[in-house]
């Protein structure tokens, strides 16, 4: 796994970021923000150095193959390719084969994908391959419908458009 966050080049690069934009970085404003940016990405990157297997590992078994649908499942992102988040709803549906996990799991995976650097795909490709790893089920699905800031913003700027 990687490791946690090096608080100090954080905050370093963000000071160097401030003044490349010719901000003051003594400002009154300003002090403070490398030292509130830093625990920020520590909180954003938290999932960095979970394995989501520790929420999917705990399972239970059943004796139907009726499809279990967690939907609506907020998540927080960052896109890897410009710093800027992305946010949305998950919906995570598969069909048992025998054994389940309890609903918060479905949501704490989610979680665990969410706090990275990431791209959308990626991300429903690994809470997918997860699922099929720990829970074999007959099938899954892992639908992801997020609003990104990059093209919110900056670029096409195309407000709440979804992808």
């Amino acid at each position: 796994m990687v490791k946690m966050v090096d608080q100090k080049k954080v905050q370093e690069a963000i000071k160097l970021l401030l003044e490349g934009i010719g901000e003051d970085t003594d400002r009154e404003g300003l002090k403070e923000t490398p030292e509130r940016i830093g625990r920020m990405y520590e909180e954003i990157c938290g999932g960095m150095d979970q394995d989501a297997g520790e929420h999917l590992s705990k399972v239970f078994s059943v004796d139907n193959n009726e499809m279990v649908l967690e939907k609506d499942i907020t998540f927080y992102s960052m896109c890897e390719h410009h710093l800027m988040p992305f946010y949305g709803k998950a919906h995570v549906a598969y069909i048992p084969d025998g054994k389940v996990v309890g609903l918060s799991k479905l949501a704490r995976t989610v979680e665990v994908y969410a706090r990275r650097l990431q791209i959308q795909e990626r991300m429903t490709a690994q809470i997918a391959d997860d699922i099929m790893k720990y829970l074999a089920p007959q099938g899954v699905m892992v639908m992801l419908e997020a609003e990104h800031m990059c093209m919110t913003m900056r670029g096409i700027k195309k407000p709440g458009s979804q992808t």
